[in-house]
C-alpha cells in the first residue's frame, strides 16, 4: 500500500492502491496521547474518495478535528477533567464533577467509543445513579433492605449536565457530530422542600443561645440569611455597621489549576477563602439589633482575623453543620432543620415582616426571584392564617369607593 507523505492538519492526499482501490487521506491534529493521526476513506470511484475527502477536509476547517474512532468515552472525560474543566469551573465544582464521572459515567460508558455514544448510553447512565444506594456501604450488595434509599434523580441530572458539558466541548472539536444528551430529556429534579424554624422557634432558639458562648455564630445564621461559609470566612474588618459578605470559606483538596477570575486566599491545610462564584453574592447586608450587640460583644478584646473560630482555628464547615444540629437539640428544637436550612428561616421571617421580595434578594443574594421564593416555606400555619385572614377581611368589610 503507498504511503502518504507527512502533511499539515486538514491536508490530504489521493493514491490507488495496490488491491486497485481508491483511497484518501487526510492528516488529523495529533491525538490526546501526542500519536499521529489520519483518516482515510476507499472506494472503487475516484470521484467518490475526492468527494469524500472534500468533506472531510470541510469538517476539519470547520471544527479543528473529525471523529476517527479510536478514542474512548473515558479517554475524553479524563482528558477533559484534567486539562479543560480546570480552566472554567471552580475548584469545588471540579471535584464534584470529578467524583461523578469516576464514580459512575466511566464505568457505565468509559469503554464505549465516543463517536459511537447515543443517547441510549446517556440513559443507562440515569439508571445506574437512580438504581444506586445512597450509602456507600450498600453500593455492590444484592440484596437490599426494603427501605434502601438510592441516589436522587436530582443528582442523575447533575450527571447528566456534566457529561453534556464534556460533550459540548467534544462536539465544538469536531470529536463528535452530535451531543447525545440534548437528544433526550434531562432527569427531572426532585421536588424536595427544606425544612425551617418558624418564627416562635426561632425566638426559642435566639433565648436558648443567651447560655452558649459560641451564641453570635448561630445568631448571626438565623438573622442575616448568610451561607455557611460566609460567616465562617467573616473577618473582622469587615465587620462595622454593616456585614461584608464577600468572602466564603472553604474546604478545597486541590487548588493547582483555576479558572483566570477565580479569587481565593490560602488560611491552612486545605482552607481557603473564595469569592461567592456569582456577583450576587458580593454583598453587604446592615447589621441591626439584636445581633449588632451580640457581634460587639463576641469582638470585644478578639484579635484581628476571622470573627468566628473553634479552638482559636478555623470552623471546619461540616463541623459546624454538626454542631448546628447539636445547637437545636439543647433548644428542644426540631433536628432535621440543617444549617443551610437557617437561609430558608431568613426568608420566611423577611416575608413575614412584608419585605418585599427585590430586597430579600440582595439580603439573601439570590440571583432571580425564582431562587427566592423557592426558599419560602409552605405550610407555614402562622404565615397562612395571617394570609387568610386579610383576604377574608377584603369580603367582611370590603373598602368603600
Amino acid at each position: 500500500m503507498t504511503k502518504a507523505k507527512t502533511r499539515g492538519n486538514g491536508e490530504g492526499s489521493i493514491y490507488k492502491q495496490t488491491d486497485g482501490l481508491w483511497a484518501a487521506s487526510i492528516t488529523l491534529p495529533d491525538g490526546l496521547d501526542g500519536k499521529r493521526r489520519r483518516k482515510v476513506v476507499r472506494s472503487k470511484d475516484k470521484r467518490t474518495v475526492i468527494k469524500k475527502l472534500r468533506d472531510y477536509q470541510n469538517q476539519v476547517a470547520k471544527h479543528g478535528d473529525i471523529p476517527t474512532g479510536n478514542m474512548t468515552v473515558e479517554k475524553w472525560l479524563t482528558h477533559w477533567l484534567d486539562d479543560i474543566a480546570p480552566l472554567k469551573v471552580r475548584p469545588k465544582t471540579l471535584a464534584g464533577n470529578r467524583s461523578v464521572i469516576e464514580g459512575h459515567i466511566i464505568p457505565e460508558i468509559g469503554k464505549v467509543r465516543l463517536e459511537k455514544l447515543t443517547a441510549q448510553h446517556v440513559r443507562k447512565v440515569h439508571k445506574r445513579i437512580t438504581s444506586t444506594p445512597k450509602a456507600h456501604g450498600l453500593r455492590g450488595k444484592t440484596d437490599l433492605p426494603k427501605d434502601t434509599v438510592m441516589l436522587s434523580s436530582t443528582y442523575a441530572l447533575n450527571a447528566h449536565n456534566i457529561l453534556s458539558a464534556a460533550l459540548k466541548v467534544a462536539l465544538r472539536e469536531g470529536r463528535i457530530l452530535h451531543n447525545p444528551c440534548e437528544l433526550i430529556d434531562a432527569p427531572r429534579k426532585r421536588l424536595a422542600e427544606r425544612a425551617a424554624l418558624t418564627t416562635e422557634d426561632a425566638i426559642r432558639l435566639l433565648a436558648h443561645l443567651a447560655t452558649r458562648d459560641d451564641r453570635a455564630l448561630w445568631a448571626a445564621y438565623l438573622l442575616t440569611g448568610a451561607r455557611r461559609g460566609e460567616l465562617l470566612g467573616l473577618e473582622s474588618d469587615r465587620v462595622t455597621d454593616r456585614l461584608d459578605l464577600s468572602w466564603q470559606l472553604q474546604r478545597i483538596q486541590d487548588i493547582k489549576r483555576v479558572p483566570v477570575d477565580y479569587e481565593y486566599r490560602h488560611l491552612q491545610g486545605t482552607l481557603y477563602l473564595t469569592r461567592p462564584k456569582s456577583r450576587a453574592g458580593w454583598r453587604i447586608v446592615p447589621l441591626v439589633e439584636p445581633l449588632k450587640s451580640i457581634m460587639y460583644l463576641h469582638m470585644a478584646g478578639r484579635p484581628p482575623g476571622l470573627v468566628f473560630t473553634r479552638d482559636g482555628r478555623p470552623w471546619d464547615p461540616d463541623a459546624a453543620s454538626d454542631e448546628w444540629k447539636a445547637v437545636l437539640a439543647e433548644a428542644g428544637l426540631p433536628d432535621d432543620v440543617v444549617l443551610h436550612g437557617a437561609r430558608h428561616t431568613t426568608v420566611d421571617l423577611l416575608f413575614a415582616a412584608g419585605v418585599t421580595e427585590a430586597v430579600i434578594m440582595e439580603i439573601v443574594g439570590h440571583s432571580t426571584r425564582a431562587v427566592t421564593r423557592g426558599y419560602r416555606s409552605r405550610g407555614n400555619m402562622e404565615q397562612l392564617e395571617l394570609a387568610m385572614n386579610r383576604m377574608s377581611g377584603l369580603v367582611l368589610d370590603p373598602p368603600k369607593k
